[in-house]
């Protein structure tokens, strides 16, 4: 057995599970789950559509590489939302489809870390708590880098060593955040790069929520817009993931890509052919639709602000939360022990949460996530505001 496994802390939704474990939530409201950023938006049929009308390629071996088709239509998506000018990006060299971000983050990780009693990857905290377990799996030592409220829930890059990023061998940012909602603005971005063109460190940037903004004039950017205005068209130690998942409202399809560097694409694709993790290739035509469309996003990105706004209008005055920057999340700040008031709420409400300090680590006797709750606003808009109402009223009576 791989003793790493052992480096391994519970997951927060086990925590959960425990913290919430013989409490008794009052039998006439309804269960509200607040808690797992699982999007529940509609699928769209014409995915749907594609996926059931090309069953006939359940007896075909995909490739892990994966079609041409798929790659194409990733790369166009690209260079349209990130500004990536045409040509820069090479399909066959550039772009590797991916059963969604979790498996290929973890994936990536193994296959870049250079295993020695020195290695680290950097993170923000809180944090994907996969970051973490492949690091540990990986035979590398997590190090974070506390994401707070005065430097706008992003890391202070500026403030870490240098000692730090010479032994950094892969950098993971999330822009917009999980759970904070931060963007990485763009000349952070810049910044990061030149970082790691210095200290010969990978930015692996998980974008898995970008598309979900506020501004439908102002897309937030990414690491490929970054390297677009600094000329970088070889994309050099810069590597992107995104998902269908929180795009396009499907989870269940299992289908994001990685784009960046050709060199540290050309042994992750060979990693990955051993690892035996190529994507059906039916899966992979109801993604080229999905790539192609970009009436459906809007549609969702609309659902999504109305949620925002009704819920934030509903706990205003009585909970310090503010509308994030982008993603689906409401990162609250709780009145006293995030732990007390995730088991209060459920008690009482029947509404479930996340408390920060489980999304988080404590370094040097700081947990950024500790008084602090996540809520995802995956739930239909009835739902959401009926939870805000309840947490409201059990604020209230906390107060009074």
């Amino acid at each position: 057995m791989n003793r790493a496994l052992d480096l391994l802390q519970p997951y927060p939704f086990e925590k959960l599970r425990a913290l919430l474990a013989g409490a008794q939530p009052p039998a006439d409201k309804k269960p509200i789950a607040l808690s797992i950023g699982e999007p529940k938006h509609r699928s769209p049929d014409f995915v749907a559509e594609a996926l059931a009308s090309n069953l006939d390629q359940l007896a075909v071996y995909p490739t892990t590489a994966g079609l041409p088709a798929l790659r194409q239509a990733i790369t166009g998506w690209c260079e349209r939302r990130f500004g990536v000018p045409d040509g820069w990006l090479d399909p066959a060299q550039h772009v590797l489809p991916v059963n969604g971000t979790r498996e290929a983050l973890f994936a990536f990780t193994q296959a870049m870390v250079d295993r020695n009693p020195d290695a680290l990857v950097v993170s923000p905290n809180p944090f994907y708590q996969i970051y973490e377990g492949a690091t540990l799996l990986a035979g590398a030592q997590p190090h974070y880098l506390p994401c707070l409220a005065e430097n706008g829930f992003n890391p202070d890059f500026d403030a870490v060593p240098a000692e730090i990023w010479q032994r950094c061998q892969i950098l993971f940012i999330c822009s917009p955040g999980n759970p904070t909602g931060a963007l990485v603005p763009l000349d952070t971005l810049k910044k990061l790069i030149a970082l790691a063109d210095e200290h010969d460190f990978v930015i692996a940037a998980d974008e898995c929520y970008s598309e979900l903004y506020f501004d439908e004039q102002t897309p937030p950017p990414g690491l490929l817009s970054a390297c677009a205005e600094l000329g970088r068209s070889d994309f050099k130690r810069c590597v992107v993931f995104h998902s269908l998942s929180k795009r396009s409202n499907l989870p269940g399809l299992r289908s994001g890509f990685v784009a960046g560097d050709a060199e540290i694409l050309k042994p992750f694709l060979l990693y990955r052919t051993y690892h035996g993790c190529a994507m059906p290739v039916q899966t992979q035509l109801a993604s080229i639709a999905a790539w192609n469309d970009e009436e459906h996003v809007r549609a969702n990105r609309t659902l999504y602000r109305e949620k925002f706004a009704a819920v934030l209008e509903a706990l205003g005055g009585v909970l310090e939360v503010e509308r994030p920057d982008g993603g689906f999340y409401l990162w609250a700040k709780t009145p006293g022990d995030d732990t007390t008031f995730t088991r209060e709420l459920f008690e009482r409400e029947h509404v479930t949460v996340v408390p920060g300090s489980y999304l988080s680590r404590e370094v040097d006797g700081l947990n950024p996530g500790a008084g602090r709750v996540r809520l995802a606003l995956v739930a239909p808009l009835a739902e959401c505001v009926e939870a805000a109402k309840r947490i409201r009223s059990y604020l209230e009576t906390q107060q009074g």
